[in-house]
């Protein structure tokens, strides 16, 4: 974002919002953005926020269900971000019944919050891909995933 200090401000801003300031609980934040890496096989992306999501609490073996892509086990609440943020991924909007859940939870600011964290991460994810950001010097990589 350096080659564009116009998006690079307002960008730092929102991301300082979205990490500093959400209204969802900081390790269900975390798990949020974890997805979006894993959705576009951002490497720095998780390799950064994967540990950022164990510092603030996410239990290890959702982490790795999410780097694996596999059903990860939950409490309510991180189900409730977790199929709110895949369906956002997967269609670009969310069922009723997502929105339902985490608007009950943590309310409409909760959910603009993560609809936030999934588009200000995506932006990210995808500037560390085209930039081909390297991992640090002996980090493993995400696993790659079969299925084309």
């Amino acid at each position: 974002m350096l080659h564009s200090p116009g998006l690079a401000g307002p960008a730092q801003e929102l991301g300082a919002h979205i990490r500093f300031r959400s209204s969802l609980p900081g390790a269900l934040n975390e798990m949020a953005i974890i997805m979006v890496a894993r959705r576009w096989n951002a490497q720095f992306e998780w390799y950064a926020h994967s540990r950022m999501a164990l510092d603030a609490g996410l239990d290890p073996a959702v982490v790795e269900a999410i780097a694996n892509a596999t059903p990860p086990p939950f409490d309510p609440d991180a189900e409730a971000v977790h199929r709110f943020v895949s369906e956002l991924l997967e269609r670009a909007d969310v069922t009723d019944s997502s929105w339902d859940a985490v608007v009950a939870r943590w309310g409409k600011q909760g959910a603009i919050d993560l609809i936030g964290a999934v588009g200000y991460y995506t932006l990210v994810s995808m500037i560390l891909n085209v930039d081909r950001y390297p991992l640090p010097e002996g980090a493993d990589p995400l696993p790659e995933l079969g299925g084309g």
